[in-house]
């Protein structure tokens, strides 16, 4: 499928992965709208790459049936997220725990519903950004684990309701595969775990093999978009070396 002339809403995407991949979009001629909280950040975007901007707090029911419903897109990337409050299980409050529940799954809990109940039209897709720490766990990170394979399940829940209102809509997952430096979740995870074990982030993050830069992990995206293989799939596995992968296909 090309992406030109698509009208694409990406949540999230002032900065970090949100960001790689609206200039991967971008480089399709596809009609993105950015939607983030930060005034500046979202100028920025807006001037450089000259895609529309809304700023609104993604974890505000109204703002999710109010943007989908102007914009009537054609793609949705839930990419927007908290940065996860690190530490030991032992040493966090539920406020640090439950950091990503009350803004990821939150957040995607009602741009869901707005994407089923308005709803988007036949043969739209909405792309639910997960983690790999939705597949081993993430001991340093709380609830962020959790809430990443919550956001995994309700993709695939998703689906069924769009199967079961014959409503045309699909629903997959994404899930990069590797911490990523230069963005708040990759910096925070990788900053903890290697001054665990007294190393740099640099050198934890060698483990996960070839770096996926937020531009790359874009043009993955971009692959599960256009690619005729991945159209059916529902969850996606993202990474440097194996580029992507299908972690789960047709929704039984």
């Amino acid at each position: 499928m090309s992406l030109k002339d698509k009208k694409i809403v990406v949540t999230g995407g002032s900065r970090g992965l949100g960001l790689g991949v609206v200039e991967a979009l971008v480089a399709q001629g596809a009609s993105v709208t950015v939607v983030a909280r930060g005034a500046e950040a979202l100028a920025a975007v807006g001037g450089r790459l000259g895609v529309a901007t809304i700023r609104a707090d993604v974890t505000e029911e109204d703002a999710a049936y109010r943007i989908l419903g102007e914009v009537r897109p054609d793609i949705v990337v839930l990419n927007a997220g908290a940065t996860p409050r690190t530490g030991r299980l032992d040493q966090l409050k539920w406020e640090d725990f439950s950091t990503t529940w009350e803004t990821d799954v939150k957040a995607g809990l009602y741009w869901l519903q707005a994407a089923l109940n308005l709803p988007l039209k036949p043969g739209s897709r909405v792309l639910v950004g997960s983690s790999g720490a939705a597949v081993a766990g993430s001991q340093m990170s709380g609830g962020y684990a959790g809430a990443k394979r919550m956001l995994w399940f309700m993709a695939k829940y998703a689906n069924g309701v769009a199967q079961e209102k014959d409503l045309g809509i699909r629903f997959q997952a994404i899930v990069p595969r590797q911490m990523i430096l230069g963005t708040g979740v990759g910096d925070a995870g990788a900053g903890a775990y290697a001054a665990s074990m007294g190393i740099s982030p640099e050198q934890f993050v060698t483990r996960f093999g070839a770096p996926m830069p937020p531009r790359a992990f874009g043009d993955r995206v971009v692959s599960v978009l256009e690619d005729p293989n991945y159209a059916e799939g529902v969850v996606f596995g993202l990474n440097g070396d194996a580029g992507v992968t299908i972690m789960e296909g047709l929704a039984a």
